[in-house]
């Protein structure tokens, strides 16, 4: 570890996951002196980034002002596709599975918002019935009162390998990297910031805080009544002999059955060598510490989200998971995401704890982040995740869910 005590750089980017990564890439893209920092090394499953696989697709139920961004990254994955010969997003299609008529809770209208943003948008998608899903996926078994949106351009990411490109991208345009350093604190020092962190002092002009779940307790209020971290898990059920093919040709999904928050699962193909699917739910009943949560994964969880969530509407699973991991939401009151400068110091943009939903649109909001600290404002409007839509009186008072 080189001597930080002696080091300034334009910009310091914290946190090197979806969001962090994306921004070095972009800053390193644009000349910028840029230097990473994080407390692991990335990629890593100790945060919100990892799992193999995360959905992506175009018409965002959780609101249009989503679409540019994520038409965004999706370019913006296909150049790094084409730099780098690998394979970052996978269009396997997505598939929308949820009551045709029922209540207006959270979840449940998130089919009908999906498809009018599809069609606000000119979002290619088919809308299908219970016997035609049946028909095309005989892994999914829908009830006639449920019907499903499709999506062709949808499907998922490879997280780990994202983060990774991007940081060796960043690397090799200049951007250097300060790995399995914490972060102690990051103030305002004369026209820029000193880092302290345990392994020594940065100085920067500007500073991209984007550490997740351990923003909170790093920048302290008011990002700690705002955001909240949560303990979630993902699980992987084997597939039977019989439906192998179906699955591992199967679009993603995701399943809104009710009108709880937590009536809703989603999942992916079976990725080619896994004979597994891995599927989750979400749960926002604890908030937690990072660096207390609890990482092992009790096999009665894995069997509860099979018999609660996956039972009589998946095919051709077993219910004995092969494997569950944990990862990290921040999530804001309004789900929403945070994206804007810190209060107290106009040289530290805090970006995106992204409430579960953020990883589709990590690569813009990284180029978004970089046009912020060097133009001063980005080409997508990101006004809607400014800080000040917070007070006291909605703090706390959650909106709607976000799916994957």
């Amino acid at each position: 570890m080189p001597n930080l005590s002696s080091s300034f750089h334009d910009v310091a980017v914290i946190g090197l996951g979806a969001m962090g990564a994306a921004a070095l890439y972009q800053l390193a893209r644009r000349g910028v002196k840029a230097v990473g920092i994080d407390r692991f090394s990335p990629p890593h499953p100790m945060g919100s980034t990892h799992g193999e696989t995360r959905i992506t697709r175009q018409a965002v139920g959780e609101g249009e002002v989503y679409v540019p961004l994520v038409l965004r990254s999706n370019a913006i994955w296909e150049e790094l596709e084409a730099e780098t010969g690998e394979s970052l997003l996978v269009r396997s299609g997505c598939l929308i599975v949820g009551p045709t008529d029922g209540p207006s809770g959270a979840m449940a209208g998130f089919l009908k918002r999906t498809q009018g943003v599809a069609q606000q948008h000119g979002i290619a998608h088919e809308m299908l019935d219970a016997a035609e899903i049946r028909r095309r996926y005989v892994q999914f078994a829908p009830q006639d009162r449920e019907s499903g949106y499709f999506e062709p351009g949808g499907g998922y990411l490879r997280p780990e390998l994202c983060v990774s490109v991007q940081l060796a991208r960043a690397g090799v345009l200049g951007a250097s990297l300060h790995l399995d350093a914490r972060v102690l604190s990051v103030e305002p020092s004369g026209e820029g910031v000193r880092i302290a962190t345990d392994r020594g002092i940065l100085h920067a002009g500007q500073a991209v805080v984007s550490a997740g779940a351990w923003t909170p307790a790093l920048l302290g209020a008011p990002f700690d009544r705002i955001l909240a971290p949560s303990r979630q898990v993902m699980h992987w059920y084997p597939v039977t002999e019989s439906h192998a093919r179906c699955w591992d040709e199967s679009p993603v999904f995701i399943w809104s059955h009710g009108a709880g928050d937590d009536d809703f699962f989603y999942g992916f193909p079976s990725l080619p060598g896994s004979g597994s699917v891995k599927s989750a739910g979400e749960q926002y009943d604890a908030k937690v510490e990072p660096d207390r949560v609890e990482r092992s994964v009790n096999p009665l969880e894995s069997r509860t989200l099979f018999d609660r969530h996956l039972a009589g509407r998946l095919n051709g699973l077993s219910a004995a998971a092969v494997k569950a991991v944990t990862c990290l939401y921040t999530v804001t009151p309004d789900r929403h995401f945070l994206i804007d400068r810190h209060p107290g110091s106009a040289q530290v943009l805090v970006v995106s704890p992204c409430s579960g939903h953020g990883f589709k649109h990590s690569a813009a909001i990284g180029e978004a982040a970089a046009e912020i600290v060097t133009a001063g404002s980005p080409t997508i409007d990101l006004s809607a995740f400014a800080l000040s839509r917070f007070d006291r009186a909605r703090i706390g008072e959650p909106n709607e869910a976000a799916a994957s």
